[in-house]
């Protein structure tokens, strides 16, 4: 199984991700570490990234997944995965890839932000992902509000997995 942690920046995918892998105790990967240097020198700058930067990176990332799958390895990756046609390309045609969506209010993405330090990405560019952003329904994610704490959040999806796994009759 490939978990995708989802959703704009400062949602919390780093940090879930980890959690999950290591409830899973399986791999875990950053999304952000296959973007090219000039997607993150544009996004230092405040200027949005178009599909034409996205694409490359998506294939690289859905590469990576495909090195999991062959290996027959459970693992975790974050990707913002804003539009639908994004994740199609992450999920292919697999029906073990799972997205974990997790949502959050402009408010409490941008406070978030606000306080996060170390990081490429400009706080400016929150709007643009939210504009950007086709939000995944139940039928396509594993949806989560990110107003829970952390340790709740993971509680909920492996929940959530569960109930994925072995519907109620």
């Amino acid at each position: 199984m490939i978990l995708i942690a989802m959703g704009v920046s400062g949602a919390g995918k780093t940090r879930i991700g980890e959690m999950l892998a290591e409830r899973l105790h399986c791999a875990f990967t950053d999304g952000d570490a296959f973007h090219s240097e000039a997607n993150k020198k544009k996004m230092h700058d405040g200027i949005p990234l178009t599909d034409d930067d996205r694409w490359p990176w998506l294939r690289t990332i859905r590469a990576a997944i495909e090195e999991k799958q062959r290996a027959h390895e459970t693992a975790v990756f974050t990707c913002s995965s804003l539009k639908r046609s994004y994740r199609d390309v992450l999920r292919g045609t697999d029906r073990d890839v799972c997205f974990v969506y997790l949502r959050g209010t402009f408010e409490v993405l941008r406070e978030r932000l606000a306080t996060r330090t170390g990081h490429f990405f400009d706080p400016s560019l929150l709007q643009s992902q939210l504009e950007t952003l086709e939000e995944p329904g139940a039928d396509e994610a594993i949806v989560v509000s990110i107003e829970l704490t952390p340790g709740q959040i993971v509680d909920e999806v492996m929940r959530q997995m569960e109930a994925r796994r072995n519907p109620a009759p």
